[in-house]
């Protein structure tokens, strides 16, 4: 037996007053120097600058200080980053800070000697898988009891979350956060994660808006992480010489064999060309393949499909912020591109969207985002007529979203997270893609991290049952937290999907099966005759608990399957009038289009007529201004042609005047004189 101290933990703001002391500030130090110097001792220096900021924002308040003079750069810097900080409240800086400091310092809460805090001294066997969770800031629900149950602590939290026994979950369609052993990898979003046997593989990702380029395990029977030693390799035939892993984000992760194939992503200098880097999980050596022909232009928050032995790249954003809508394979066998060139609508250019295969035929793509918008809409491609189709949606259509992850089991699409840049998806949804019909498995509260987006998103196992695994996502904050799902043993979640309100006179089992295939099949894995515990919901009793035989069970649930069939008959009736009503309604639909139409091509005519008119009177209307112009002019010249004809008559009476007296008083007239 292991003894194991479990510790409740400081509330706030007592743990940030831990913290801050332990950081550097507020303790015995003497001076502002010297607190800066303590601090710089143990942190970078764009983290000590921000801890100082969150620090003063947290104790003091907003920056009310005048700038510091220009001779200082030191005081410069601090307070443009206290600055920063705007209005933010003193609690969110405070939990901020915290935050931070876990970051850089993960074990910073063991080394603070607190007289107050409360122990409790568990005893613990070597083989028990819980440990007590780390607190994290990032809205996780804090844990309300601490219990002991065989051995194994379990913390309930405000969802209804059951551990049972050696730390298995009990409980259904829900998301639950888990205890994970080791030093968790730094908070990040649009990273890669893959799963190669019992262990998930983390690579690279975004952390405050740094690239990264670690390689991290979680191991899916423990639940431990770890990070992956690399080594230095040699050249193969294969593979180029080993080589270093790069900071990238945006990337995708996809398991081949014995080895981690890293496809594009954001780099700091990007190449012009998709690379793709493998990693081998043998030889702990990263190296990038050699391929051949026209490799498609290098871009990050595309979708990586594997179909049989071949890579289908679709979509994302090349280094210029160009969004893309190319498609794109990989022949992994002859390392091979190849551009395809599909007929049909493709969607249009877009990143961050999720993509799925089905029946190793059919490519589906959902969501995404562009520059401006966010997506729901769902493409499918037929790889085999190379057709791009867009079928209706059935059930409750998510909203848009990008940034979301996507998992297959079996015929159903499980799509997580992702946010419209205003906030995140909250609900996880389900696409049955033999029906395309989608429905809601369960919704989250509050800003945690399945409500994020880059989140990562897998398929693992938890004490025999497949799980959903997430992890990492931004929503406001960069988040490092473990959550799974374990989905309902239905063997399909289509009838839950297409399912109408029940009426009261059928029950149903809850979490169990629906169907009579995987109840019998639960049966035939048991003990025949073992007694089974069953929930049934009856309208007259209410939930009640029965213990039935196995004989008995399986004859209730037929008798139940025959009800169920007998409703699924009558809701196909209800469909099949409700399409016929459709179809009446596009009837009517076309042609009140096609009077639409007709009346948009006479109002067209209208438009057309009525701007000849308008012509036709500016014409009239200069003509007309002419015209008065013309008369003024004309009215003019006749006045002076009458002035001048007046002037005219009285020179020449004036002229005949002077001749007769002139020749009266005897004086010769001008032409004599001139003679």
């Amino acid at each position: 037996m292991a003894m194991a101290r479990v510790s409740s933990g400081l509330a706030y703001p007592e743990r940030f007053y831990a913290a801050a002391s332990y950081a550097g500030f507020g303790g015995s130090l003497d001076s502002p120097a010297s607190q800066s110097q303590a601090i710089t001792s143990k942190f970078q220096n764009d983290v000590a600058l921000l801890l100082y900021a969150l620090y003063q924002q947290a104790t003091v308040g907003p920056c009310n200080v005048p700038k510091p003079s220009a001779w200082s750069p030191v005081e410069q810097s601090k307070w443009q980053s206290w600055n920063g900080l705007g209005n933010m409240a003193s609690t969110e800086a405070m939990r901020l800070f915290v935050k931070i400091l876990e970051e850089e310092d993960p074990a910073w809460y063991s080394r603070v000697d607190i007289v107050s805090e409360p122990v409790v001294d568990v005893q613990m066997s070597h083989n028990s898988k819980a440990e007590a969770a780390n607190e994290n800031d990032n809205a996780i629900p804090e844990t309300k009891t601490v219990s002991i149950e065989n051995g194994t602590i379990v913390e309930t939290q405000d969802k209804d979350v059951v551990s049972e026994g050696n730390g298995s979950i009990s409980v259904y369609d829900q998301w639950v956060p888990l205890p994970i052993r080791g030093q968790r990898p730094k908070p990040r979003y649009e990273h890669g994660a893959a799963v190669v046997g019992d262990k998930m593989y983390v690579y690279g990702g975004n952390h405050n808006g740094r690239y990264l380029s670690d390689l991290q395990v979680l191991d899916l029977r423990r639940w431990t992480w770890s990070r992956a030693e690399v080594k230095a390799g040699v050249e193969t035939d294969e593979s180029k010489s080993s080589v270093p892993p790069i900071p990238c984000a945006g990337h995708v992760l996809i398991p081949w064999g014995n080895k981690l194939l890293s496809v594009a992503g954001h780099t700091k200098d990007p190449s012009e060309t998709m690379q793709v880097r493998q990693f081998d999980l043998q030889t702990s050596t990263w190296s990038i393949m050699k391929t051949y022909g026209k490799p498609p232009v290098s871009r990050g928050g595309h979708s990586v499909t594997l179909v049989g032995s071949s890579l289908v790249i679709f979509g994302g954003e090349n280094a210029n912020r160009t969004l893309l809508n190319d498609l794109h394979l990989l022949d992994l066998e002859t390392m091979t591109w190849d551009e395809f060139d599909a007929v049909g609508v493709p969607p249009s250019p877009r990143s961050d969207h999720a993509a799925a295969v089905h029946a190793e035929r059919y490519l589906l793509i959902f969501g995404g985002g562009s520059h401006a918008a966010c997506f729901n809409d769902l493409h499918v491609l037929d790889l085999q007529a190379m057709e791009w189709s867009r079928p209706t949606q059935q059930g409750e259509t998510p909203s848009p979203r990008a940034g979301h992850a996507g998992v297959t089991i079996g015929e159903n699409w499980f799509i997580v997270g992702g946010g419209d840049n205003r906030s995140g998806a909250s609900e996880t949804v389900v696409l049955n893609m033999s029906t395309l019909v989608w429905s809601v498995v369960t919704s989250v509260e509050g800003r945690v991290s399945l409500a994020s987006e880059g989140l990562s998103l897998v398929v693992g196992s938890y004490n025999g049952e497949d799980v959903l695994v997430s992890f990492g996502g931004y929503n406001g904050h960069y988040n490092n937290q473990i959550h799974i799902l374990k989905p309902s043993h239905k063997s399909t979640l289509q009838s839950k999907m297409i399912e109408t309100p029940v009426p009261e006179s059928v029950p149903a089992v809850r979490h169990s099966t629906n169907g009579t295939r995987d109840l019998e099949s639960e049966l035939d894995a048991g003990q025949s005759g073992r007694i089974r515990e069953i929930v049934v919901d009856n309208v007259d009793k209410g939930t009640i608990r029965s213990e039935l035989s196995g004989d008995r069970l399986i004859a209730t649930l037929k008798k139940e399957k025959e009800e169920l069939d007998s409703e699924l008959n009558k809701e196909r009736l209800q469909n099949q009038q409700l399409k016929k009503e459709l179809a009446e309604a596009e009837t009517r639909n076309t042609d009140l289009y096609q009077e639409l139409q007709s009346v948009r091509g006479q109002l067209a005519a209208e438009q057309s007529r009525c701007f000849k008119l308008e012509v036709d009177v500016a014409e009239l209307r200069q003509k007309l201004q002419t015209m008065e112009t013309l008369e003024k002019e004309l009215e003019l010249l006749r006045r002076q042609k009458a002035a001048s004809e007046q002037a005219a008559l009285n020179a020449k009476q004036r002229q005949g005047s002077g001749g007769v007296w002139g020749w009266l008083a005897g004086n010769p007239s001008p032409r004599e004189d001139d003679a």
